[in-house]
């Protein structure tokens, strides 16, 4: 199967349907062979006008795309344009806004946008291995900057400290590995704490700044700090590597997206995470790697929205 290298050459072999469909069915099934979503079944014929494919088997709803049981369900949009998207958001290091799409594309800045958030799931990563060897943690919170806001909505937010009215975000790193970020409720003992447990495997040399709700690591982790007052770096102790991810991720939402309601935020921490943990891999390797994670997962557009299920 020719695989494209570059945009250019996504664009060109993703407008034939026929690679489109050659694309999916290695990404879906590792022998090649379409299954049935309704009943397994692998004795399935194509219908080359319809452009879909029939199972043999008599019961309700023979009649399939490739799109069954993926990201791209109940989606008007061919496989052309979605594999054209997941190139573009997968390989975009500071991501790619729906206006971006919605021009590049020719489809709505809605649809592209709801194109968007369906990607990011599944750009979703789940492992029950933990962390483990030298793993860097730290916090930040993410959220409008108070000098760049208009002096009412200044004074309606900002009671306290500059964190007043922002997200409070954790990321692991993984020294040479991958790294891991979540959003949290705050940033005390309990809530960094039970991150900390479920991610890094006990043992493990951790680094943190001098925050205080650190402070008990010790029990568990071979604990090192680095007060950032004094110095940024001692040794091989240092939150630099994690820093990094959080000065991607800032300059992706603030360049690009330039606002993320918190309610949407933790999908924007999975995609930048994505990028981060493949970037020595080639723009394909993205690309396939995305694709291979399509199966399996479905977001409606009013799950998306917070709109309860009828």
């Amino acid at each position: 199967m020719e695989t494209p290298r570059t945009l250019q050459q996504a664009i060109i072999h993703f407008s034939k349907p026929e690679n489109c469909n050659a694309f999916m069915i290695a990404a879906r099934w590792e022998d090649g062979k379409v299954r049935c979503p309704q009943c397994g079944s692998d004795n399935v014929i194509y219908l080359e006008k319809a452009r879909l494919f029939k199972c043999r088997t008599a019961h309700p709803k023979q009649k399939f795309s490739l799109k069954v049981g993926t990201i791209f369900e109940d989606s008007p949009l061919g496989l052309d344009k979605w594999l054209t998207a997941i190139w573009l958001i997968a390989n975009a290091k500071n991501g790619i806004s729906s206006y971006e799409i919605h021009r590049a594309l020719g489809i709505t800045q809605k649809t592209a946008w709801f194109v968007l958030h369906r990607i990011r799931l599944a750009m979703q990563q789940g492992s029950i291995e933990k962390l483990s060897g030298h793993v860097e943690v730290d916090e930040t919170f993410i959220g409008g900057k108070a000098r760049n806001m208009h002096r009412a909505d200044k004074a309606r937010k900002i009671h306290g400290t500059g964190y007043e009215g922002k997200v409070a975000v954790m990321g692991l790193l993984e020294r040479h590995g991958e790294v891991r970020t979540m959003v949290v409720k705050n940033v005390k003992r309990k809530s960094l704490r039970s991150e900390i447990n479920a991610h890094v495997e006990a043992g493990s040399m951790v680094y943190t700044d001098s925050l205080r709700s650190y402070n008990d690591l010790n029990y568990d982790y071979m604990h090192n700090v680095i007060n950032h007052a004094e110095k940024y770096v001692e040794g091989n102790v240092h939150t630099n590597g994690i820093e990094n991810f959080w000065s991607l991720l800032k300059r992706t939402i603030g360049g690009t997206y330039i606002s993320v309601e918190p309610f949407h935020l933790f999908r924007y921490l999975d995609e930048q995470a994505f990028r981060f943990n493949r970037r020595k891999g080639t723009d394909s390797d993205r690309f396939f790697e995305v694709l291979s994670m399509v199966v399996g997962k479905r977001l409606e557009y009013r799950q998306l929205i917070g709109q309860p299920s009828c």
